[in-house]
């Protein structure tokens, strides 16, 4: 067996770890809600103490089902643009490209350096179709980069709520005004959630502490980017039906009801916000 990678992260950029792992976990069940062969192999290329640093992966299906909002997402902007581009900000070791793939999209993954050191190590790019980026979302370079010749989806799964609001609306608002008739899909955590990282309260019992997440999402924000110019709408998206009581029956019912979703209890809020032609 070939050595592991050894891996030190800490911060923001070691919450990629978590997502990894309880992706991963759920995809090795044979009745897996998604199905991520990628994720597999990146924990099993890993030196990495998982399991002691995390814990059991007991999130697993919420995480995947979760990822599965941004895929249908992103399949359905390449039914309409086979060959537009998708910017991933803030990607880390998803594996989104490999699970939606039609064998022409144009992916750019965008993050910090730090994390693109070990993410071009475990998956080299492959130009021109798959290239990366180092920097922040907050950086002028991407938006260079990305081109709406053929249609623009912008992707920021389980990155911005460790922005600041305001650095989330001036984002918005830069994309809105570059890329008109374009959509950014995204995700937040509730006020509740904001408020217990930030007091240090998300923590599991094997020590390891969610990173402080400013941004929170609720009705009221919501409005907030309605109201930014040039946004055109914003959409909510329902995580699909899972499996078993929970995921598979109480959750998809009380997903229903706004007020419930807005909780952040069944699944993190994700949103479709698009742009002004």
């Amino acid at each position: 067996m070939p050595d592991r990678t050894r891996v030190a992260l800490d911060g923001v950029p070691e919450t990629l770890l978590w997502n990894l792992y309880q992706r991963a976990t759920e995809a090795r069940r044979p009745d897996a809600v998604l199905r991520d062969p990628k994720a597999v192999e990146l924990v099993d290329a890993l030196d990495y103490p998982f399991a002691e640093r995390f814990g059991a992966a007991a999130l697993g299906q919420w995480q995947a089902l979760r990822a599965r909002c941004f895929d249908e997402e992103i399949r359905r902007f390449l039914g309409d643009h086979p060959d537009g581009q998708v910017v991933a900000l803030g990607e880390g070791l998803e594996t989104q490209f490999w699970r939606v793939d039609n064998g022409r999209v144009r992916w750019l993954t965008v993050d910090l350096p730090e994390t693109v050191e070990l993410r071009t190590r475990l998956l080299p790019d492959d130009p021109p179709r798959r290239r990366t980026l180092a920097g922040s979302a907050l950086d002028e370079e991407w938006l260079r980069q990305a081109d709406p010749a053929n249609g623009l989806l912008l992707s920021a799964q389980g990155l911005l709520m460790y922005f600041e609001p305001d650095q989330v609306h001036r984002l918005l608002a830069t994309c809105a005004q570059r890329f008109p008739g374009a959509t950014m899909i995204l995700d937040g955590v509730p006020p509740w959630f904001s408020r217990r990282t930030a007091e240090g309260r998300m923590r599991t019992t094997q020590g390891y502490q969610a990173p402080p997440m400013p941004w929170a999402v609720d009705a009221a924000e919501k409005d907030r980017i309605r109201a930014i110019p040039n946004i055109a709408g914003l959409r909510d998206l329902r995580p699909p039906r899972g499996r078993g009581p929970l995921y598979g029956a109480l959750f998809p019912l009380l997903n229903r009801l706004r007020p419930i979703r807005e909780l952040g209890v069944t699944g993190l809020p994700v949103m479709a916000v698009r742009f002004a032609r």
